[in-house]
C-alpha cells in the first residue's frame, strides 16, 4: 500500500494552497472554453469559405501574435506583479470571445472579425502566459513543482477531452454563438478568481524602461539559458520530442489508409493519447523524486510508442501505443517544466518561461509541417515511423552530450552556469 500511495497523483498543492486552487480552477475553466472556441472557429471558417487552407491560416494568425506576446510578457513578468499581469491579460479575452459571439449571431458573419479576434487571443494569451508559469513556484514552493506540473498537465489533457466534445454538442444544438458565450464566461470567471489570489511580485524585480532595456532584458534571459547546459538540454529534449513526432496532422489519412476507418476512428486516434496522459497524471506521485533519467526515459517511451504505432495496422494495438505515448508525454512534460522552474532564479523565471513557451509554440508547428512534408514524399505511415526513430536517436544523442541533464534531480541544487557553452 505505501508503494501504491507513492504512485498516486500528489494533490497537496490543491489541498494546502488556496491561491493555487483558485489559479488552477480558473485556468481549467478558461482552457475548456478556449478549446471549445477553437473547434467553433474551425467550423465557422469552413462554413464561410469551404477552404481547409483558411483553417490553417487562422492557426497561423494566432501563433504569430502569441510568440510576440510571449517575448514581451516574459520581460513584464520579471518587472511587474504576476497576478496583475494575468488579470489584465485575461479580462480582455472575455471581450474578444464576446465579439466572436456577436459576429456569429449577425446575419452575415465577417471573416476579418474571426481573424482579428484570433490574433488578439494569441497576443493576450502570450502576454500573460509567462506570468502564470513564473507564479506557480511562488505559490507552491520548489519542493512541489513536480506535483503542480502534473496537475497542470492533467488539466490540459482533461480540457482536451472535454472542450472539443462539449463544443461539438453546442454547435450541433444551440449553435456557434453558444461556444463563444461559454468561452467569454470562462475568462470572466478566471478573472474574478484572480482577484482573490494574493499579489505575486517577482522576488527581485528587473529594472529599466524603454525598448532598449526590454531587448537587453530578453538578451539577459538568453544568456542565462545558454550558460546553463541543463536548461539547454531540456530545450533540446523538448525539441526532439516535438519537432520529429507530431502525427496528429496525419490522423485522418492514417484512419483511412492504415486502419480502414472513417471519422469515428479519427476521433479514437485523437482521444487515445489524452487518455494515456490522464493515466500518467493519476500515477505521477513518483515524479517528485525523479529527475533527468526519468525524463529521458519518458521521451524514449514517446518516440518508441509512435514508431510502433506507425508499424501496426491493428487498431487496438495502435490505440494502446498512442495511449502509452500520451503517458510518456505527460511524464516528460511534468519533469521538463519542474526541472526548468527549479533551475531558474525567480527574477529570471518570466523571461526563461517566455523562451520556453516560444520553443513550445514553434516546435509543434514545425513538427506538423515536417511530418506532412515527409508524408507527401513517402507515405503517412512511413513519416510516423521515421519521426519516431529520429526522436529516439536525437534524445539519446542529447542524453550523451549533456551528462548534467542525466544527473539532474528535483529537490537538489542544480548549480551555477556551466563554463562550457553549447
Amino acid at each position: 500500500m505505501p508503494r501504491l500511495s507513492g504512485l498516486a497523483m500528489d494533490v497537496t498543492p490543491l489541498r494546502e494552497n488556496r491561491d493555487f486552487r483558485l489559479l488552477y480552477a480558473g485556468f481549467l475553466g478558461a482552457l475548456v472554453g478556449t478549446l471549445m472556441t477553437s473547434v467553433a472557429v474551425a467550423v465557422q471558417i469552413y462554413d464561410l469559405t469551404g477552404s481547409p487552407l483558411q483553417i490553417g491560416l487562422v492557426s497561423l494568425a494566432r501563433a504569430l501574435p502569441l510568440i510576440v506576446g510571449v517575448l514581451i510578457g516574459g520581460v513584464l513578468a520579471d518587472r511587474r506583479d504576476r497576478r496583475t499581469l494575468m488579470l489584465v491579460t485575461r479580462l480582455p479575452l472575455t471581450l474578444v470571445a464576446a465579439g466572436l459571439m456577436v459576429n456569429a449571431l449577425v446575419p452575415h458573419p465577417q471573416l476579418w472579425v474571426i481573424y482579428t479576434a484570433t490574433g488578439l487571443t494569441g497576443l493576450f494569451a502570450g502576454l500573460g502566459g509567462p506570468a502564470m508559469m513564473a507564479a506557480i513556484p511562488a505559490l507552491v514552493g520548489t519542493e512541489r513543482l513536480a506535483a503542480a506540473g502534473a496537475l497542470t498537465a492533467a488539466s490540459t489533457q482533461l480540457a482536451a477531452l472535454i472542450g472539443p466534445a462539449v463544443g461539438g454538442v453546442l454547435i450541433a444544438g444551440p449553435g456557434l454563438a453558444a461556444c463563444f458565450a461559454v468561452d467569454a464566461a470562462g475568462f470572466l470567471v478566471f478573472s474574478v478568481a484572480l482577484l482573490f489570489v494574493r499579489p505575486l511580485p517577482p522576488a527581485k524585480a528587473a529594472t529599466g524602461k524603454g525598448v532598449r532595456q526590454a531587448f537587453a532584458a530578453v538578451a539577459d534571459g538568453i544568456r542565462f539559458v545558454r550558460g546553463h547546459r541543463l536548461i539547454v538540454g531540456l530545450l533540446l529534449v523538448d525539441a526532439a520530442a516535438m519537432v520529429f513526432t507530431m502525427p496528429q496532422a496525419l490522423y485522418p489519412v492514417l484512419a483511412d489508409e492504415q486502419f480502414g476507418g472513417g471519422p469515428g476512428v479519427v476521433g479514437l486516434l485523437y482521444a487515445a493519447p489524452a487518455l494515456g496522459a490522464l493515466v500518467g497524471a493519476a500515477t505521477s506521485g513518483w515524479t517528485a523524486r525523479a529527475g533527468g533519467h526519468a525524463l529521458i526515459g519518458a521521451v524514449l517511451v514517446w518516440g518508441l510508442s509512435l514508431t510502433g504505432f506507425g508499424m501496426t495496422s491493428w487498431l487496438p494495438l495502435a490505440l494502446t501505443l498512442l495511449a502509452l505515448a500520451g503517458l510518456g508525454d505527460l511524464i516528460s512534460e511534468t519533469l521538463r517544466s519542474a526541472l526548468l522552474q527549479h533551475g531558474t532564479p525567480d527574477e529570471l523565471r518570466g523571461r526563461v518561461s517566455s523562451l520556453w513557451m516560444v520553443q513550445a509554440t514553434v516546435s509543434p508547428a514545425l513538427g506538423n509541417a515536417a511530418v506532412g512534408f515527409l508524408a507527401e514524399l513517402t507515405s503517412a505511415r512511413a513519416a510516423v515511423m521515421a519521426g519516431g526513430l529520429v526522436c529516439v536517436t536525437a534524445t539519446l544523442l542529447v542524453a550523451a552530450a549533456f551528462p548534467g541533464l542525466r544527473a539532474a534531480r528535483l529537490g537538489s541544487r542544480l548549480g551555477e552556469p556551466d563554463p562550457v557553452r553549447q
